[in-house]
């Protein structure tokens, strides 16, 4: 599994574009080997911690989207191998035009056979933190064809003020999604090969489709941060909730150096 710590050949002109669009996808980021290696741990960990049985049409619209679990790194050292891989943490930072990068936490998203959509938001409405330059790694643990939902960009949406203060919800993905065409922002949106990883903004706003298929989309993230990045007093409930969950201990105006939040890689 050596291609989890080399490096990515990352072209200037890929940084460029990232800057101007606040996503890229990226193709043959991690091997077919690798994936289905600790692919199989990050299924097998959300189905068997899920502790959300309610059928489908139960469900909330959020709670349909997607089953969620986070931070599996602390439960398993396989996905703790994977999340500190150096080559995600690489492409993290040169993106994001950083020296390094920490970890803010990572999260496993399975979309169940039937499984709704995920409504239009942004990452850092959740997020106490300081400044921008923060990224999500979005890891297919298999090809995402258009009818499995794969994630979808609004371009250069991450200046974008309006739809910062919603959260996930049928109303995010109304106003959000009715301002985005209003003002002309394009959304890209298209299949996901094995081995193609996307990289977002926090800021930029983006959604997924429906799970029209018989199979499960499986999907992990790696959400990360400037490793200088500094801790924000909470603006909303959730910015709350996320600091004691993820940042446990950090001090608000302090870089977030916690037990939580390692070092994953940085500039020699």
């Amino acid at each position: 599994m050596t291609d989890l710590d080399q490096p990515y050949p990352l072209a200037a002109e890929a940084i460029a574009r990232f800057r101007r669009d606040g996503f890229i996808k990226l193709k043959n980021v991690l091997s077919p080997a690798t994936l289905a290696h600790y692919g199989a741990e990050v299924t097998r960990l959300t189905l068997a911690l899920n502790t959300d049985h309610r059928p489908l049409a139960e469900r909330s619209t959020y709670d349909r989207a997607f089953l969620q679990l986070m931070n599996l790194w602390e439960k398993s050292p396989l996905v703790g191998r994977f999340v500190m891989g150096q080559r995600l943490g690489r492409i993290a930072a040169e993106l994001l035009e950083v020296d390094g990068v920490r970890l803010y936490h990572d999260q496993s998203l399975y979309k169940e056979p039937g499984g709704g959509l995920t409504p239009a938001h942004a990452d850092q409405y959740y997020w106490p933190l300081a400044s921008d330059r923060t990224i999500t790694a979005w890891i297919p643990l298999q090809p995402v064809p258009p009818e499995m939902g794969p994630l979808g960009f609004y371009a250069r949406s991450q200046s974008v003020e309006f739809g910062r203060d919603l959260g996930i919800s049928d109303e995010s993905e109304d106003r959000i999604s009715a301002n985005m065409a209003r003002h002309g922002f394009e959304f890209v949106s298209g299949a996901f090969e094995l081995g193609e990883v996307s990289f977002h903004l926090g800021w930029t706003f983006h959604k997924a489709g429906a799970n029209h298929s018989q199979r499960p989309r499986s999907v992990m993230t790696i959400i990360y941060m400037d490793a200088a990045m500094r801790l924000l007093p909470a603006l909303n409930a959730v910015q709350a909730n996320d600091r004691e969950q993820w940042c446990p201990g950090a001090n608000e105006g302090e870089v977030i150096d916690t037990r939580k939040n390692p070092l994953i890689w940085h500039r020699r």
